[in-house]
C-alpha cells in the first residue's frame, strides 16, 4: 500500500482556481454547474443502491446513513454533501478551492444542515476515518493520482465503502465531453483535460496499489430519450465502488 503521509501535494493550483472561480453560481441549476445538477441524481441513485448492498440496509429507509460518517473529497459547493446529510450521515466535505468551501458553508447554513467543510490538501487536514468516502469527478483533476488515491484509502474506516466516478479516456469522451461540450458551453471551457482521464483498468490498478478492491464499474451515459442515466456503456463516464482487500 502507498504511504499517503510521504507523498507530495495532489492539488493543482490552476485547477483549484478554475473551479473556485465558478463558486458563486455553483448552486444555480442553469449556471456553469448545470451539468453537475443533471448528473447528481444519477450518482445518488448509484450511491443509494451501493449503500444498501454494502450494509444490507432497508431500501425503504429514508436515512440509511444514520449513525455513520461520510467524507466527500472534491466537494465543490456541496452538491453531494447535502443529500448525504439528508440520508442521515455526519458529513465532512473537503475541497481545494476556499471559494467553494465558503459557498458550501453558506448554502448548508441556509438549508439548516450541519456539515463540516474544510479547504486544503486532504493529507494535511488531520481528519479521521469515515464509513463512506466519496470522490466524484475529481481524480481527473489531481496532480499525483497514486498519492491521491492513497490519501482516500487512508481515510476509509474498516468495513467502509468508497464510491468514485470519473470520465473514461476514450475517443467518445474526447469528442463529446471536451470538444463538443466545452465548445457549446455545456461545460465551462478548461474544465477537462482529456489526457488526465482515467480508464477503469487504470483506476483498478490505482486502488489495488492503495489496498482497495474495485467493484464492477457502471457507465453513466446520455441519450436524447433518457438524458444522463446509468448503463452498461462506460465510454463517457463511469461510477464504481471500492472496499478494502
Amino acid at each position: 500500500m502507498v504511504d499517503a503521509t510521504v507523498s507530495g501535494e495532489t492539488i493543482r493550483k490552476e485547477e483549484a482556481a478554475h473551479f473556485g472561480a465558478l463558486a458563486a453560481d455553483w448552486w444555480d441549476p442553469k449556471g456553469s454547474s448545470a451539468m453537475l445538477h443533471r448528473l447528481n441524481p444519477v450518482r445518488l441513485a448509484f450511491i443509494r443502491d451501493a449503500l444498501d448492498a454494502h450494509w444490507g440496509g432497508d431500501v425503504e429507509d429514508a436515512k440509511p446513513l444514520a449513525g455513520r460518517s461520510a467524507l466527500d473529497v472534491g466537494c465543490g459547493a456541496g452538491l453531494l454533501c447535502e443529500p448525504l446529510a439528508r440520508l442521515g450521515a455526519n458529513v465532512t466535505g473537503v475541497d481545494a478551492a476556499p471559494e467553494n468551501i465558503a459557498a458550501a458553508k453558506a448554502h448548508a447554513a441556509g438549508s439548516g444542515l450541519d456539515i463540516d467543510y474544510r479547504a486544503g490538501e486532504l493529507a494535511s487536514l488531520g481528519l479521521g476515518k469515515f464509513d463512506l468516502v466519496t470522490c466524484l469527478e475529481v481524480i481527473e483533476h489531481v496532480a499525483d493520482k497514486p498519492a491521491f488515491v492513497a490519501q482516500l484509502a487512508s481515510r476509509l474506516a474498516p468495513g467502509g465503502l468508497m464510491v468514485l466516478s470519473t470520465p473514461n479516456r476514450t475517443i467518445s469522451s474526447r469528442l463529446l465531453m471536451v470538444d463538443a461540450a466545452e465548445t457549446l458551453g455545456a461545460i465551462p471551457k478548461g474544465t477537462h483535460h482529456w489526457n488526465d482521464f482515467v480508464t477503469p483498468e487504470e483506476l483498478a490498478d490505482l486502488l489495488a496499489e492503495a489496498g482497495l478492491r474495485m467493484g464492477e464499474p457502471q457507465g453513466i451515459s446520455w441519450s436524447p430519450a433518457k438524458g444522463l442515466h446509468l448503463s452498461g456503456n462506460r465510454a463517457l463516464n463511469y461510477i464504481v465502488t471500492a472496499t478494502a482487500t
